[in-house]
């Protein structure tokens, strides 16, 4: 392990973990039901407290099945723009479904989140979901 090549990487404080997740738009939550993991691309609003999440229900929605069973889910932001730069922001929480009633309307949807991808279903087939990621834990790296 001596002839490896290693990048030292620095916590993010604070503000530079807020920052990311103001800025960002698309992460990889992950869930999980039983002993099965499930992870999804995902477009996410941050709130300042918590994310919250927009998903596409349809008739063969594997998301929603785990979405429904995650207690405590885990989103992930990364990039590594070059092979010596790269930072992630990991967070973890409970994971709730919101109702109906606390859902935002169409127009704060749209100020909030990025357009919802379709893939093969028609618009009309597809009910948004929403859920909520409670910040319970994150930690933020980058590189030095």
């Amino acid at each position: 392990m001596h002839h490896l090549e290693y990048i030292y990487t620095v916590g993010m404080d604070r503000a530079e973990v807020e920052a990311t997740l103001e800025q960002r738009t698309d992460g990889v939550l992950s869930l999980a039901r039983d002993s099965e993991a499930y992870a999804i691309p995902v477009a996410y609003y941050f709130d300042g407290d918590a994310l919250y999440f927009r998903l596409g229900r349809h008739d063969e929605s594997d998301k929603l099945a785990f979405a429904d069973e995650t207690a405590e889910a885990c989103f992930v932001l990364y990039d590594a723009p070059s092979p010596d730069e790269s930072w992630s922001v990991i967070v973890r929480g409970p994971f709730t479904r919101l109702s109906r009633d606390d859902r935002p309307d169409d127009a704060e949807i749209n100020e909030a989140y990025t357009s919802l991808r379709v893939f093969g279903e028609t618009v009309e087939d597809i009910d948004p979901v929403f859920y909520r990621l409670d910040i319970e834990s994150v930690t933020g790296r980058r590189t030095s």
